[in-house]
């Protein structure tokens, strides 16, 4: 019996197994080859000798003791002489015993391997390897875990697969990488009332008293971490596409009028992408199904994608219009996987951008296929800056990271494999044209189609359909990190560009791109296209007006609807130009969030002053399209934040500023639903009452405070809509102290009362949002409280400003519970983030860098290092508004804002 001591859980399992290869011999298969064990620990791949063809899983889960048994046996293929067998596994135990034993058997924790060494040279061709294994089911929502939930009021278990991105090893022994697909039969022992899904349909099911036998149909060729098991008690809605796929929806029996919204999007997104890919889904079924504790979003395993309950499921009546969205492009997010990821593989997470960023992108031209009065191409400009924000640093990487270890894989799961991945594949979409760009993608699937791709795999099919040199434009801009800021000015009637590397510091980097340049003039009639290829080019006016005498006057905007993933810098004279063209209702919405956006950017990396930035600022009194709104509204109180550090006794209190700002479109859209109204403005109510809350407007605090009274009698009131309940819970909570915790002790009890996440994400989202620090340090415990499931904790830690230094306390005096709990994913990293980022002074940088320097480690290291430069970034934003008021231009500073109070 070997003991394998459990990498992440630390706890030492017990397991059995044994070993048997059989295969033809040939000549030389007794000569031994002399290889060390030793060679194979600390790398970052599993050497290739053996190549898995065909796994027989075969699983026994007890949801009871939390444990599972199994055993698996593996085709393997022979393809170079060795006397060595060398795969994954992880917190699994193995019983040597076997028909041909192994001299030795070496587990290598910290490379989570098996190696086998066998007395003889093993035979070239086909073999067969079965072991058997014993687990435990963990409570870290990765590998083989346990979920809880509740049927008729008591506590139940279900079994869950989350294997991506290496985690297939911790629930059975394989060859746990991208490149090495096979097939997979696999069986499930379990009880007899409860269902058991994977991602092929059954083929038979065996009952034998309180157990059954369930056998599912072989899958084709996919990789380890597409292989999925979940084991429960659900309730489904199903329904047949015009090809005859089967698909089903399945959540908590309950909750079963939940899933026809995704499901009606599933059977519409599917025909969409057969068209789009020119290729049919390739399963005879998909499954989606709703998993009460679940790490991610949503994952895409083949054929049987799972989904947190409020990224699938979607209540009516109490559902918000920014939730229902949330599920469309989730939804569509995944199954776009079923063809860029689960049909055409990465050939290692070096390339993870190629599933995770295509998928992002895809999922939104599916939205604005299903739902094009969303204008979700529009609100994709919120997703685009995330990732120009995160680009922004110098802490930031390319999209393509080079991986030299599993380990390694969690911290690149961020907004630049996604957005910024989404960003550059609309640029060269654009660039382009949609047509040949989506001809060239369905030639690339069909082509890679069971196989594995690597990026450069991607840019030959578009470059062979395009005529365009692809991988020389995109390999600026997917080997590098970074993005460019391209400046423009007139001079002599001519237009000059110049590019150089953003960076939110302040400084200027030394990147260099091929940059897409597009630029109207006047009019979206006089437009024109380039490459900037080098640090500057010229570009004559007169090629863009025919008209000479408008030459002084005519706005300039470069990045026309945003499609290129760079910043634009313009001269006072075509600011000005751009800031009468917002005014008169010129620009399209795409445009005047870039501006805006671009502006606010250069001002916060003190290229651009405050005063100039709210000047541009006067220009949107009067905007109420959704999406610049709600970015202005995220801008808002990163600015209420940075001058109140800065000038805490200052004269004129932004928040008057910001008050008059949003009041207009407040008052237009009420605080009720109105009928025929839109999808945008059901969203925009919410952002703006919730801004207007946290900035202490008294009648909405009053109005929001008598709706909440109402909801707490009857929580089916037409008072509190759902699109303006999170808005309604911050005013409660800023109302909220030590000496008046009714607002705090009513939502706790809303949490407890009711079993839709939704609601439960909202109220955890809201509950640090008091002013006292004391309610605040309550709040932030409660999180880490039994009540709260482990996934929904980061939702609260974006605490007001007034409870920074109470969360970071917290967070120093919880760091060891923490880093046990979350520390083995991602989510680890938004308690570092959410914490940490919001400070604005370097002692407090140089405190952040000293408490971690001896608690830091391989998943944390690169958020910690932003998080910490994002602090650097506020403090010197702080000391630039300071400079700024402590001379001439406070005085026109002060004009500005108390005008824009006036009016």
């Amino acid at each position: 019996m070997l003991d394998i001591k459990g990498i992440g859980c630390g706890l030492l399992l017990a397991l059995a197994s044994y070993f048997y290869i059989r295969s033809r011999r040939h000549p030389g298969s007794n000569m031994k080859v002399m290889v060390s064990m030793e060679e194979f620990k600390g790398q970052p791949r599993l050497p290739k000798f053996a190549v898995p063809k065909r796994y027989d899983i075969r699983l026994k889960p007890n949801l009871t003791t939390c444990k599972f048994t199994g055993s698996v046996a593996i085709v393997l293929k022979i393809v170079a002489d060795t006397s060595f067998i060398v795969l994954n596994a992880a917190e699994l135990s193995i019983d040597t015993t076997s028909v041909l034993k192994p001299l030795k058997v070496d587990v290598v924790e910290e490379d989570e391997i098996l190696v086998l060494n066998f007395a003889n040279t093993l035979p070239i061709g086909l073999g067969l390897l079965t072991i058997h294994f014993q687990g435990s089911l963990n409570d870290k929502m990765k590998g083989f875990y346990l979920s809880t939930y509740e049927h008729n009021g008591e506590k139940k278990n279900m079994a869950v697969t989350q294997f991506k991105p290496d985690d297939a090893r911790r629930c059975f022994p394989c060859w746990d990488e991208p490149t090495c697909k096979a097939t997979f039969k696999i069986t499930l022992d379990i009880p007899s009332q409860l269902v058991a899904l994977s991602n092929m349909p059954i083929i038979e099911e065996k009952v034998d008293g309180d157990l059954k036998t369930v056998s599912y149909q072989e899958s084709p060729i996919m990789s380890t971490y597409l292989v999925a098991i979940v084991v429960g008690l659900f309730d489904y809605v199903e329904h047949l596409t015009f090809d005859g796929v089967k698909v089903r929806v399945y959540c908590q029996v309950g909750k079963v009028n939940q899933g026809k919204f995704a499901l009606d999007v599933v059977v519409r997104t599917l025909e969409l992408y057969k068209e789009y890919f020119a290729v049919p889904y390739s399963l005879p079924k998909l499954d989606m199904v709703a998993i009460p504790d679940f790490a991610f979003g949503s994952m895409e395993n083949y054929g049987l994608v799972t989904y947190c309950e409020t990224t699938l499921l979607y209540d009516v009546q109490h559902s918000t219009a920014a939730e229902k969205q949330r599920v469309v492009i989730v939804v569509a997010h995944e199954l776009a996987h079923q063809w860029f990821g689960n049909l055409v593989t990465m050939e290692w997470w070096t390339h993870l951008w190629l599933n995770e960023g295509f998928a992002t992108w895809v999922s939104y031209l599916a939205a604005d296929h299903l739902f094009p009065e969303w204008k979700v191409w529009t609100q994709f400009l919120d997703e685009y800056t995330k990732g120009l924000e995160m680009d922004g640093l110098r802490e930031s990487h390319p999209i393509e990271v080079k991986i030299n270890h599993a380990s390694e894989i969690d911290e690149i799961i961020d907004s630049i494999s996604y957005i910024k991945g989404a960003s550059v594949i609309q640029m060269l979409q654009s660039y382009l044209g949609a047509d040949c760009f989506q001809r060239s993608l369905a030639s690339y699937v069909k082509k890679f189609a069971c196989s594995n791709a690597k990026t450069e795999d991607l840019w030959a099919a578009l470059e062979e359909g395009s005529g365009e040199p692809v991988n020389k434009l995109m390999n600026s801009w997917t080997k590098q990190k970074g993005y460019p800021v391209v400046s423009v000015k007139v001079k002599d009637q001519k237009l000059v560009f110049e590019q150089s590397q953003f960076l939110a510091s302040g400084t200027h980097g030394d990147g260099q791109w091929i940059v897409p340049i597009t630029l109207c003039c006047g009019s979206y009639d006089a437009c024109k296209n380039f490459l900037l290829q080098k640090n500057s080019e010229t570009l004559d006016m007169k090629e863009l007006m025919s008209d000479e005498s408008n030459l002084a006057s005519a706005w300039v905007k470069l990045n026309v609807d945003q499609t290129g993933f760079y910043r634009v810098e313009y001269d006072e004279d075509l600011e000005a130009r751009l800031r009468n063209a917002i005014e008169n209702k010129y620009l399209s919405a795409t445009d005047r969030f870039g501006i805006l956006d671009d502006s606010f950017a250069l001002c916060m990396a003190r290229q651009k002053s405050f005063t100039s930035f709210f000047t541009l600022l006067n220009a949107y009194k009067e905007e109420l399209e959704y999406t610049v709104l709600s970015n202005l509204i995220k801008m808002s109180y990163k600015v209420e934040r940075i001058t109140a550090d800065a000038a805490p006794e200052s004269p004129v209190d932004i928040k008057f500023f910001f008050i008059s700002l949003f009041l207009h479109s407040a008052m237009k859209l009420g605080w009720e639903p109105k009928p025929g109204e839109s999808h945008l403005d059901a969203m925009l109510r919410g952002e703006v009452l919730t801004a207007l809350a946290v900035f202490g407007h008294n009648m909405t605090l009053e109005e929001a405070s008598r709706r909440f009274l109402a909801f707490l009698d009857d929580r089916n009131t037409p008072l509190l809509h759902p699109d303006i309940r999170k808005a309604v819970y911050v005013a409660v909570m800023r109302t909220v102290s030590t000496s008046n915790r009714f607002g705090y002790e009513s939502l706790l009890r809303v949490y407890r009362e009711t079993n839709l996440s939704q609601e439960k994400a909202r109220i955890l989202s809201s509950l640090t949002s008091s002013p006292d620090p004391n309610i605040t340090l309550e709040a932030l415990n409660f999180l880490l409280s039994s009540e709260v499931r482990t996934q929904d904790a980061v939702l609260g830690l974006a605490v007001s400003r007034e409870g920074r230094e109470t969360a970071w306390t917290w967070l120093k005096d919880n760091w060891e519970h923490i880093s046990n709990t979350w520390g083995s994913g991602y989510l680890i990293t938004h308690f570092i983030n959410s914490i940490v980022s919001p400070f604005a002074s370097l002692e407090k940088a140089e405190e952040i860098q000293e408490f971690f320097a001896s608690r830091t480690n391989s998943k944390i290291a690169r958020t910690l290092k932003q998080s910490t430069e994002r602090v650097h970034i506020n403090a010197y934003w702080v000391q630039s508004f300071r400079t700024e008021v402590q001379y001439e231009l406070a005085r026109a500073f002060m004009e500005i804002v108390q005008t824009c109070v006036i009016q």
